[in-house]
């Protein structure tokens, strides 16, 4: 077994999901803090998870063989943690939206 050591497009695929999952990670504490809806940061959740899958389903090898694997799990993780924070903060958001009008 070899070793890929370059930036391959599975790693960039895999780094860019991380982008957005980290991006909506960010977004959804952030809305969550200040009792703000957190739709950007779901959309981002979104795009890391599907970009982590995508590059999962498409990798043909194990870590280390440049396919991106161990990002796109990464990716994966990032972006569901930042699904369940963005869904926390569009409850809050509606919750203080009901309150406000009742």
């Amino acid at each position: 077994m070899t070793l890929a050591y370059e930036l391959t497009a599975g790693r960039a695929w895999s780094l860019v999901g991380v982008a957005f999952g980290v991006l909506g990670l960010v977004l959804g504490v952030r809305a969550l803090r200040r009792g703000q809806r957190g739709v950007v940061a779901l959309v981002s959740g979104v795009i890391g998870v599907v970009l982590g899958a995508v590059v999962v389903l498409m990798a043909k090898g194990g870590p280390g063989t440049g396919y991106g694997i161990v990002g796109g799990y990464l990716s994966l993780v990032v972006g569901v943690a930042a699904l369940v924070v963005a869904c926390a903060a569009i409850r809050r958001g509606a919750r203080a939206a009901a309150r406000r009008a009742a």
